[in-house]
């Protein structure tokens, strides 16, 4: 892609929501909101620290990518917290020229930086050759957790060690208490 190393990679922090949204709407449809991905993370904020953003050299928003304040909660009530990784969006003209590899890229060298209070599993519902081979993704896990809507269970993918990783529960927004201990 000409003009790829024109394309900065930052904080999504500060970027509009009205621009977020009409890259989202350009990348994956006005009726993305019904998506199951959705519902998991209903009423959270994206966290600042993992979320990113992709600007052209003109300054436009050219790509993004949030992580969300999840969680897997236990037929216990018992929470085990997650970042869901997604949307990862790229403005439709600059498709397929590696831009959203580049923002995986990005994120998980940030997540594997932070602290070990702070790490925690990431979870996504993506394609699994896709993200299990650039950055080991994988459904082994997963196979026991449940969404609040239609999923394809290959599609339900996690990184991290599988000792770290809850065996079954219902995915949902992680509650606020939960929030303040973790990211």
């Amino acid at each position: 892609m000409t003009g790829q190393n024109a394309i900065a990679i930052g904080r999504l922090a500060g970027t509009a929501d009205g621009a977020i949204a009409t890259l989202l709407d350009a990348a994956f449809g006005p009726d993305r909101h019904g998506r199951t991905a959705y519902r998991v993370r209903r009423g959270m904020a994206w966290l600042t620290e993992l979320s990113f953003a992709a600007h052209d050299a003109a300054g436009g928003l050219a790509g993004v990518l949030q992580c969300w304040p999840v969680a897997l909660a236990g037929a216990d009530g018992v929470e085990a917290p997650l970042i869901m990784v997604g949307p990862v969006a790229v403005r439709p003209d600059l498709q397929l020229h590696g831009l959203g590899r580049r923002l995986m890229d990005h994120l998980v060298v940030v997540a594997d930086a932070l602290p070990q209070a702070q790490a925690l599993p990431l979870m996504m519902i993506g394609d699994p050759d896709y993200y299990g081979r650039f950055w080991g993704f994988t459904a082994e896990g997963t196979g026991e957790w449940e969404a609040p809507g239609p999923v394809e269970r290959h599609r339900l993918l996690a990184r991290a060690p599988l000792a770290a990783l809850p065996r079954a529960g219902l995915l949902g927004p992680r509650q606020q208490a939960v929030l303040s201990a973790a990211l």
